[in-house]
């Protein structure tokens, strides 16, 4: 496992103290025939709203990863998944948590999108061309670079972490 942990706004004081939990979030990154990849816009009223994520959630207790990841998908953005490919785990502190972000490609789904949550979402290639972009992203960016023999920047987005 990745035992570095990416730090987000570390100018800012952590809720809840350094030795916080960590949070386990399920993330779904949906990858088309073509290679375009689904990201999403944080719904207002969540902290960093506006901020362009790839969709997901929290691991609810009895869970296991990919159960939390058809939830999630299908509760916010409609769609009902087929087979879940675990890819990477990366930990983000943020200022308000401290999570740990288990990424999962995705290849097939049935059922058209339709944003629950009010959020936008856009099919992205690289360059990514939204923004700003959530910190715990970034990394799935620059893996998808690493993959692809990408060279240049992964992203527009001025990244708040150190």
């Amino acid at each position: 496992m990745n035992s570095r942990v990416l730090v987000a706004h570390g100018d800012r004081p952590r809720e809840g103290g350094p030795d916080r939990k960590a949070v386990e979030v399920a993330v779904g990154v949906l990858i088309r025939e073509d290679g375009a990849f689904l990201i999403t816009s944080r719904p207002a009223g969540k902290v960093y709203q506006g901020y362009w994520e790839f969709p997901g959630g929290k691991v609810e207790s009895g869970e296991t990863v990919e159960q939390a990841l058809r939830r999630e998908l299908q509760e916010e953005i409609g769609i009902t998944i087929g087979q879940v490919h675990p890819w990477r785990v990366e930990r983000v502190d943020y200022p308000h948590a401290l999570v740990r972000l288990n990424f999962c490609k995705v290849f097939t789904w049935r059922g058209e999108l339709h944003m629950h949550e009010g959020q936008r979402f856009s099919w992205q290639a690289l360059p990514v061309q939204v923004r700003p972009v959530l910190p715990g992203a970034v990394p799935v960016l620059d893996w998808f670079a690493n993959e692809q023999g990408f060279v240049g920047a992964t992203h527009l987005a001025e990244i708040p972490c150190r």
